[in-house]
């Protein structure tokens, strides 16, 4: 079967790429990095323009109608770009969850702004001094009648402090098991919230930390059932999870060009490096890691929208391949370059930086690779 890209998704990914490149490619993210966030919205008004905060959004509610599948182009460019922002965990989670287990009026309220540009979302749910673990979430909700009284602490929330709304992961229920007393709100961002930036090793990924102190929600912000916020999350990393794989490709694909452009041009002893047959084969080690990754990363997002018997375990491994090769070809860039590849001046540290951000963002290569094996039934 061909799971490679159609005509017309291959043609979007050239007007995508073509406006990130007028842009600057990784100035963005350079900008971003010193606290310039301008250049950003910029970047940011001008994807939606093109259509690209439309695309798997039903045609309903201002969308184009169109698949996960289609999200893959874009997400590609924007990890050759290191395009920062949350359009991963907006378009990756928030949209497949609201199309999915949303209400009218949550759809009604959040799509059509998404769609246009307008709305970010991004996922709250680790804490401090916690993991991933479902049991690990103390961030409790109150119920006082027609809303919700938010109390407790979300850390490391990617760009917190830039979305408009958070899908907040929170404890509504403590007398039930720990996975069947979570639920997911969605929290709209205000001035009253306490926000925090943390450090990260990744300065194109601001990490936030929410104090979230008597905040009242309605109940109609509740995503789903209430206290059955297990099986959404489950559902939601799924999509988050191939996304992420399309924009790990794309990084890889621009650090396997950026170590073959090198390659040719950084002469020694008379002639291109790229002659000589460690770095020769070294590259073609890169490529081979490459497009295994991009196999893996087509072929799960093929099979998301559907409900495939190996569907979980397509979307795990990929993720589980792409992130360990991406950290892997990210260090063999830096050694082509040598000792100017972990300067400030050039992108090599900029891709191995995100490469190390990927490498724990919703659980670590060892999970995914028990998530694959536990989908196949071993």
């Amino acid at each position: 079967m061909d799971f490679s890209l159609n005509e017309d998704q291959e043609m979007f990914r050239g007007y995508v790429r073509k406006y990130l490149v007028d842009a600057g490619q990784t100035r963005v993210a350079r900008d971003y990095i010193k606290g310039k966030t301008d250049s950003l919205r910029e970047i940011q008004a001008g994807l939606a323009e093109l259509g690209c905060t439309a695309i798997n959004i039903s045609e309903k509610y201002g969308g184009l109608g169109l698949t996960s599948l289609d999200l893959v182009p874009v997400l590609e460019e924007m990890g050759r770009a290191i395009l920062p922002g949350v359009y991963l965990e907006t378009m990756g989670l928030a949209v497949p969850l609201l199309e999915k287990y949303g209400t009218e009026e949550l759809k009604e309220k959040y799509l059509p702004e998404i769609a246009s540009g307008r709305r970010s979302i991004t996922l709250a749910w680790l804490e401090p001094s916690k993991n991933y673990a479902l049991g690990e979430v103390e961030c409790n909700a109150a119920d006082i009648g027609d809303s919700y009284v938010i109390n407790g602490v979300k850390g490391l929330v990617p760009d917190g402090d830039q979305a408009d709304t958070f899908l907040l992961l929170i404890r509504t229920n403590e007398r039930v098991t720990k996975e069947d007393g979570l639920s997911f709100i969605l929290v709209d961002q205000t001035p009253d919230l306490e926000i925090k930036i943390q450090k990260s090793i990744d300065g194109t990924r601001h990490l936030c930390q929410i104090n979230f102190d008597n905040v009242k929600v309605s109940k109609q912000q509740v995503l789903g059932s209430v206290d059955k916020g297990w099986e959404i999350l489950h559902e939601g990393l799924l999509y988050l999870n191939g996304a992420i794989t399309s924009y790990i490709v794309g990084g890889m694909d621009k650090v396997v060009e950026m170590a073959t452009e090198y390659a040719k041009i950084r002469e020694q002893f008379g002639q291109p490096i790229g002659r000589f047959q460690a770095i020769k084969h070294r590259i073609v080690d890169m490529k081979t890691e490459l497009e295994s990754a991009r196999s893996l990363s087509y072929y799960a997002n093929w099979g998301l929208e559907g409900q495939d018997q190996d569907r979980e375990a397509a979307i795990y491994s990929a993720r589980a391949y792409a992130t360990d090769a991406y950290i892997r070809i990210a260090g063999h860039n830096i050694q082509i370059h040598g000792g100017i590849g972990v300067t400030e001046e050039l992108d090599c540290q900029l891709f191995l930086k995100r490469a190390r951000y990927f490498e724990n963002y919703l659980g670590s290569i060892s999970y995914y690779n028990e998530q694959t094996a536990l989908a196949l039934g071993w």
